[in-house]
């Protein structure tokens, strides 16, 4: 059996029973990073074996999984934080446990975009996640023109160092309409801002934007 276990993608208060009692019964633990899951390991005693698989490894180290399985044991998938599948490479495993017939079942959890959403108060019963916006100012422009286009709400990841640029060419696609910005979700600093994106970014540039971002529009 394949179990796919979400993560707590800040608090580790936020797992459930049902995934440490699977992380603590399975044979193996495939980690994005072993060093980051394992301190989620120590927190709730859990001693189960890991082994990395990352972007790079994702092929070979997938195959190596898959025999595994296919032996009789018991995987669990786990990604740094929040939901495997989602932007990394758990949704490489998850497919070729597809096509290999491998048994498999999801222990549900966080996802960082579906807590944003929620705070931001924006319609959420149709929605459009575009994970991460394009790192060039020129193609990221392009891509939120062809999601403007969409009559239902948009959510987007962004990371610390491209915030505020993304910030500018939102304003400049979408104007002065009111949109969320969510960060450190669920840690001690968690903030919501729900303003213009021209507002949004001058508080951010008042301090060095930190930690990873949900943008609701």
């Amino acid at each position: 059996m394949l179990y796919i276990v979400a993560t707590p993608i800040g608090n580790l208060k936020d797992f459930t029973h049902r995934a440490v009692e699977v992380l603590s019964s399975v044979d193996l633990i495939a980690c994005e990073d072993t060093r980051h899951t394992k301190i989620l390991l120590e927190h709730y005693g859990i001693r189960t074996l890991t082994t990395s698989f990352f972007q790079h490894n994702r092929f070979t180290k997938g195959e190596y999984l898959l025999g595994l399985l296919q032996s009789g044991k018991n995987i669990a998938l786990v990604s740094d934080a929040g939901t495997p599948g989602i932007l990394d490479p758990g949704y490489n495993l998850i497919n070729l446990a597809i096509q290999n017939n491998i048994e498999m079942t999801f222990i549900p959890g966080a996802a960082a975009f579906v807590n944003a959403l929620v705070l931001s108060g924006k319609p959420a019963h149709e929605f459009y996640f575009a994970g991460f916006l394009p790192n060039r100012a020129g193609a990221r422009k392009n891509q939120l023109q062809k999601l403007k286009q969409l009559e239902c709400t948009l959510v987007f990841y962004e990371s610390c160092h491209r915030i505020l640029a993304s910030l500018e060419d939102i304003g400049l696609v979408f104007g002065d309409k009111e949109i969320t910005v969510a960060r450190e979700l669920t840690k001690k600093f968690e903030e919501v801002l729900r303003a213009s994106p021209k507002t949004i970014q001058d508080k951010l540039s008042n301090h060095k934007p930190r930690g990873e971002f949900v943008i609701v529009i």
